[in-house]
C-alpha cells in the first residue's frame, strides 16, 4: 500500500514552511471548475495543493484535468491521492470484464474526453504520462495533524493498516471520529447540497462538482474555502468550526 508523509513534518508539531497549503475535493473531470477555484482562491506558486482523487470520470474533461495536474507541478507542490475511480481505470487494463466494470462506472466519459471509442486499442491511446501519474498517486498524506485521504478511515486502525475498503470504497455520510487529535480530510461520499461538510474532527469536500454544484478548494487550517461550479461561477466562505485543532 503506498502512502505519503511530508518530508518535512512530523504527525504531530513539529517545524514546517512558510507556504500555504491547500486541499482540493474530488474534480471528477470538471476541468472548468478547477481552473475557477484555483483562480478564485488565494494559491500561489509555492504552495502545496493536496488533491483528494477521483479525477476522473463522471465529467466532461477527465483527459484536461490529469493534463493541467502534470503541466502545474513545477508550479505548485502537488501530493495527488488515489480515488476509487483511478483504481477502476487501472484495473480496467487487465481485461474485458474489468474494463466494462469501469465502463459502466464513469469510464465511458473518461474514454470520450481521450476521443477513444474502441476497446481494441485504449490502453494505448491513453498518454503514457498519465498512465504513469495513476499509478504514482498515494493513498494518504499526513501534514500537522490533519489526515488527507480519499475516502475515510477506520477509527483505532493505524495508517498503515488501514484497508482498502476503508481508504477508496465505504461511504462515510457522517465519518467517525478517528482520532482526539487528528482532523481527517475527506473526499468520496458526495455532499448534493453543494456544502462542504464539517464535522469538526473530519471535513468531506466532494461537493458535487460533476453533478452541477461545486467544486471545493479548502485552506488549511485556517477554514477558508472557495468554490467553484464548471461554468465558471465561483463563490466564497469560512468553515464555521474555523478548524478548531489549529
Amino acid at each position: 500500500m503506498e502512502f505519503f508523509i511530508a518530508d518535512k513534518f512530523s504527525f504531530f508539531g513539529a517545524q514546517f514552511n512558510a507556504m500555504s497549503t491547500y486541499v482540493i475535493g474530488d474534480v471528477h473531470g470538471c476541468l472548468g471548475a478547477l481552473r475557477a477555484v484555483v483562480a478564485a482562491s488565494d494559491i500561489q506558486a509555492g504552495d502545496t495543493l493536496v488533491f483528494l482523487g477521483d479525477y476522473i470520470s463522471r465529467g466532461p474533461d477527465s483527459k484536461g484535468v490529469i493534463d493541467w495536474i502534470l503541466a502545474h507541478q513545477s508550479t505548485y507542490h502537488i501530493i495527488a491521492l488515489r480515488g476509487n475511480h483511478e483504481i477502476m481505470m487501472r484495473r480496467a487494463r487487465k481485461g474485458k470484464r474489468q474494463f466494462m466494470q469501469w465502463y459502466r462506472f464513469g469510464g465511458e466519459s473518461t474514454l470520450k474526453s481521450y476521443g477513444i471509442e474502441e476497446y481494441s486499442n485504449w490502453r494505448e491511446a491513453v498518454p503514457k504520462s498519465h498512465w504513469k501519474f495513476l499509478k504514482k498517486t498515494k493513498s494518504y498524506y499526513v501534514w500537522r495533524h490533519f489526515i488527507f485521504v480519499h475516502a475515510g478511515l477506520e477509527n483505532g486502525v493505524p495508517l498503515h493498516e488501514q484497508s482498502k475498503a476503508a481508504l477508496f470504497w465505504r461511504k462515510y455520510p457522517k465519518p467517525n471520529k478517528y482520532s482526539d487529535d487528528a482532523v481527517v480530510i475527506c473526499g468520496h461520499t458526495p455532499r448534493k447540497d453543494g456544502r462542504i461538510a464539517d464535522f469538526g474532527h473530519a471535513i468531506c469536500l466532494d461537493t458535487y462538482a460533476y453533478g452541477g454544484k461545486w467544486l471545493s478548494c479548502l485552506h488549511v487550517p485556517s477554514g477558508r474555502y472557495w468554490q467553484a461550479r464548471e461554468k465558471g461561477k465561483t463563490r466564497t466562505g469560512m468553515l464555521p468550526g474555523a478548524m478548531a485543532l489549529q
